[in-house]
């Protein structure tokens, strides 16, 4: 299918389950998926934003302007990923817990109000990867329409661009557990020093970049392009000092620069699940 045969298919995909609540993030997929749905139902659809402590409050206040922007009925979710010690041990295994947690709530929640279906942004890139989460989206039965569309995370930047959506190109945000070394419990604080690390990086001018937490070591992933400019001596005295305020004692910039998913480069083969068609 081309592009615009692709837009048609998922209007007609969303317009088929009647009602319809989406688990919004504030990233593209998942802020185009939900835009696409209020665009096909109406009112019968409803974006529900998971928070909790490795939601970024930047991306949390960035999500909720969106949606209000667009008109997009929204509601916030409390979770409590972080009380089950299966995900703080932050094993391979860690994101199917947060999403089994979130689900089972959406669930609940859907329920309640009478909607027909649950929907995530997975798309077809995402197919590949090692992301545990999506089993837990199998069990739960959730739908995955930018995935039913065949549509790429570049297709649905362009589809956003098309709409006139500020999020097009807005770089992906995974939660901040995903910063932490795997083995490395997940504690509040731990997710408190990523994301004021990430805080201070972004308000010096560094938009695409992740603070790696491995201990007493943050290690800064630097978009190519921004490796020249933070490789200056004055800017990394400016990184190490704002680092080690928040708690790190060691502060190094990775060499191969910004790449998703980095983290499971410490996992062994056996470990890595690709995703599977929702």
């Amino acid at each position: 299918m081309d592009l615009v045969a692709k837009s048609e298919f998922l209007d007609a995909t969303l317009r088929n389950c009647n009602s319809l609540l989406v688990a919004y993030s504030g990233g593209t997929d998942s802020a185009f998926l939900a835009f696409a749905a209020y665009e096909a139902l109406g009112s019968q659809m409803l974006a529900v934003i998971a928070d909790s402590a490795s939601l970024p409050r930047q991306e949390l206040t960035a999500a909720l302007r969106f949606s209000a922007v667009h008109g997009i009925p929204t509601r916030v979710l409390q979770t409590s990923e972080l009380a089950n010690p299966d995900y703080r041990r932050n094993d391979s295994n860690r994101c199917f817990h947060c999403k089994d947690e979130l689900f089972t709530q959406l669930e609940a929640l859907r329920q309640r109000l009478s909607l027909s279906h649950i929907a995530f942004g997975m798309n077809i890139d995402d197919l590949g990867d090692h992301r545990p989460g999506q089993r837990a989206a199998i069990n739960h039965q959730v739908l995955a329409p930018l995935v039913t569309a065949e549509l790429s995370k570049a297709e649905i930047r362009q589809l956003a661009l098309g709409k006139g959506l500020e999020l097009y190109d807005k770089p992906a945000s995974a939660c901040l557990s995903s910063r932490i070394a795997y083995g490395l419990p997940v504690t509040v604080e731990r997710l408190s020093q990523v994301e004021r690390a990430e805080e201070f990086l972004h308000s010096i001018g560094f938009p695409r970049v992740r603070v790696r937490h491995h201990d007493s070591l943050a290690r800064i992933e630097f978009d190519r392009e921004d490796l020249p400019r933070a490789m200056q001596v004055k800017v990394l005295d400016q990184i190490s000092n704002s680092l080690k305020a928040v708690g790190f004692t060691f502060v190094t910039v990775d060499a191969q620069g910004y790449r998703s998913g980095s983290m499971n480069a410490m996992l062994p083969a056996s470990a890595i699940t690709p995703a599977s068609h929702v």
